[in-house]
């Protein structure tokens, strides 16, 4: 059975994910609500933070931690044991392709592999289900969040609104460009003008 998929987003009053500063103590705050089994990354999200990554302390995998799982289609993240060492994550899982370039042979990263060229996203959520996720909360930019957004697999989108408009800049829904119907569960209005809204798309 396929886990249930929220996309948590920080994002401006026009949509954009960069190009202003989030309120990271909130947002991350806030992300522990849904106490999920699985945090799904794209391997951009990764590469643009790669440098604090490997200077950041490493205190070791948080035992009651979520499982960090990246999407790298093309094997660019060469920095996901450091991952596993942050304190964040219990493990660290990569998503590959059957084309996916050969991994470093002594790698101890656990891998998943679907689909020809591209991670099969349908078919990595339905495994991560078998293996006992219930819960996987998306924590990346436009284009991984568009992607599921085309293929119909997130059940709830939870927009931490910040009150800038930047114009020009990358969109949370990244290519997605479909009417999609949402039903607002919740929001709340936080000191300095941030706005959480919370909709179920079902």
């Amino acid at each position: 059975m396929r886990p249930h998929v929220v996309a948590h987003l920080a994002v401006s009053i026009d949509g954009a994910t960069t190009g202003f500063e989030t309120d990271q103590a909130r947002f991350y705050a806030m992300a522990t609500l849904w106490q999920e089994d699985v945090t799904l990354v794209g391997a951009d999200t990764i590469l643009a933070q790669e440098s604090a990554v490997r200077v950041a302390e490493r205190p070791g995998p948080r035992a009651a931690g979520p499982l960090l799982a990246v999407v790298d289609s093309r094997h660019r993240v060469r920095s996901l044991e450091i991952l596993r060492e942050l304190g964040y994550w219990s493990d660290v899982i990569a998503l590959y392709a059957d084309q996916t370039p050969a991994r470093e042979p002594d790698s101890k990263i656990q891998e998943l592999v679907t689909g020809y060229d591209r991670v099969d996203l349908v078919e990595a959520l339905e495994l991560l289900g078998r293996r006992g996720a219930q819960v996987v909360r998306v924590d990346s930019g436009g284009a991984l969040v568009g992607v599921l957004l085309e293929l119909g697999l997130i059940d709830e989108v939870s927009l931490l609104v910040h009150p800038v408009v930047v114009g020009s800049a990358a969109r949370w829904h990244g290519s997605f460009a479909d009417r999609l119907d949402l039903r607002l569960a919740n929001s709340e209005t936080f000191e300095g003008g941030i706005v959480w809204l919370r909709y179920c798309t079902a």
